[in-house]
């Protein structure tokens, strides 16, 4: 008896890449409830976590990608910019390797 083999396709081969469109951000009211309950070190469940993180991150990325296609700023000042206005001004410590994330997004 023979054995059938499977093929595998290249799109199953390759990473996914997630895009920003398709990514569930908080809307204005959740976000700046999630930042003061945050800053003010009150209990946030794990899920609100998540989600503060998520939609930081996602607006991190977007900061940067319109930094860098803007002809106004000079090269590589996107990420200490972008750091600087989600993370820092908030009181908020950037995640490790935040620049190498963003990659995956496109």
């Amino acid at each position: 008896m023979k054995t059938k083999k499977r093929k595998i396709s290249k799109k199953s081969k390759r990473k996914k890449r997630m895009s920003l469109k398709k990514a569930n951000i908080l809307s204005k009211k959740e976000y700046n409830e999630l930042i003061k309950k945050r800053k003010s070190k009150k209990k946030m469940t794990k899920k609100q976590n998540k989600r503060l993180d998520h939609t930081l991150f996602i607006k991190y990325c977007k900061c940067v990608k319109h930094l860098k296609y803007s002809k106004k700023k000079k090269d590589y000042l996107e990420y200490p910019i972008c750091t600087s206005a989600i993370y820092t001004k908030r009181g908020f410590k950037p995640p490790k390797d935040i620049r190498k994330r963003c990659k995956k997004y496109r």
